[in-house]
């Protein structure tokens, strides 16, 4: 039975879907004003291995993930460049699905823009001030968390050092990890010079980033999702504003599990463009590591464990998935490509696999354990159809690596 570890209960729950029939997952999109760095992918990749293991699992996946193409920092970047944020974002997108499709990763089912979920924003506003729950203030609709029971649940809050004034949080993200105790904005209202405000009926303006995900799960899910899952900086803020805000509106809870992925570092520091030590695929691909490579790297590191990268450990993994290839390929050598079996080995490998994928999607675990079964293998000794049987399940479990073959 997969254990999964859930951030809103803080614990390891055998994981059971909402519905059998098919487990619905929504995944905390990228906010496309830049090019997507192999940081980021970490988190994409962590969730491109959960849907896929499900599958794997037996049960049917429905899949979403947002983008984020309206917010303050498309639009500085928009004007930064002297171009349209439309432009802008639309190019990033593009780019960032291709490189989804280089790195062997499956297209969610839905890929939904903020900028299409405006009429679904609107209403969830305006039943938040007819509960008020939300109120304006100067031409802006915010927020008011102490009138959500259970404020911070997923972070674990201390609710109790909340400021006793009123304090309100306009801007749609701050830096660094920290909590604002005070009123977050919904909906920024149209102001002279302001480029970017849609026409509708609580007025002209624009969504904040706060409500931009509720709003697009709207769009695509009516019942409480299996999984909702994102990186691990969504612990403060972004994710209990998204739970507050839709479980304000709808009668069910918003998610039964929250994954959340750790950061990626460089040397022992976080990537950042301050720091200067911002990685891209492009960056690795000129060092000489195919694609296959550069996913292995990023999802052989626990996805809850912070992923440490230097120019040697990039070297080392890679070369162990490419010595496991060679061995691989012998074996592949002696296949004569029909049904055959090597009961021993080939239950060994599935037990190994599907123990270690159970304990958290423990990848590194699984991988070392395959590679060590293979490692241990008289090639020279297989029969033909042991061969095939050995080659048929690796492929099957590569439908979740994506990696090998």
């Amino acid at each position: 039975m997969l254990r999964l570890f859930n951030s809103l209960e803080k614990k390891f729950e055998t994981f059971h879907p909402v519905n059998r029939k098919v487990v619905n997952i929504f995944t905390c999109g990228p906010s496309v004003y830049q090019k997507a760095h192999i940081g980021n992918f970490r988190t994409f990749l962590f969730e491109d291995i959960l849907a896929r293991y499900l599958e794997y699992s037996g049960y049917r996946v429905k899949r979403g993930m947002n983008f984020t193409d309206i917010e303050d920092k498309a639009i500085r970047e928009a004007e930064k460049r002297k171009t349209t944020v439309k432009y802008l974002t639309e190019n990033v997108i593009k780019e960032f699905i291709h490189e989804m499709r280089l790195l062997r990763m499956k297209l969610p089912d839905y890929l939904p823009r903020a900028s299409d979920s405006i009429n679904e924003t609107v209403g969830i506003i305006e039943i938040l001030l007819e509960r008020g729950i939300a109120y304006w203030h100067k031409g802006n609709v915010y927020f008011d968390p102490l009138q959500f029971p259970g404020f911070g649940k997923i972070y674990g809050l201390d609710i109790s050092a909340w400021p006793s004034k009123k304090r309100r949080f306009h801007k749609d993200t701050y830096p660094g990890i920290q909590w604002n105790l005070g009123d977050f904005v919904l909906w920024y209202g149209c102001k002279e010079g302001d480029k970017y405000c849609w026409d509708t009926r609580i007025g002209k303006g624009r969504p904040s980033w706060n409500i931009q995900d509720p709003s697009m799960i709207s769009r695509y899910f009516s019942k409480p999702l299996s999984i909702y899952c994102g990186g691990i900086d969504n612990l403060f803020r972004h994710h209990d504003y998204t739970l507050a805000i839709l479980e304000s509106v709808r009668p069910y809870p918003m998610a039964r599990f929250w994954l959340h992925c750790q950061h990626l570092y460089v040397k022992g520091l976080k990537m950042s463009k301050s720091k200067g030590n911002i990685l891209y695929t492009d960056t690795l691909k000129k060092q000489g590591y195919d694609m296959a490579e550069i996913r292995f790297f990023l999802i052989y590191g626990h996805y809850r464990q912070k992923l440490n990268y230097s120019d040697d450990q990039m070297r080392l993994t890679a070369d162990k998935l490419k010595t496991f290839k060679r061995l691989v390929t012998k074996i592949g050598q002696k296949s004569n490509n029909k049904t055959g079996s090597h009961f021993r080995i080939i239950q060994e490998l599935k037990k190994t696999f599907s123990e270690n994928m159970d304990n958290d999607l423990d990848v590194q675990g699984a991988f070392d354990g395959l590679y060590k079964i293979i490692s241990s293998i008289n090639i020279s000794d297989l029969k033909p159809g042991e061969a095939s049987g050995i080659i048929q399940v690796l492929r099957k479990i590569d439908e979740i690596l994506k990696v090998i073959f």
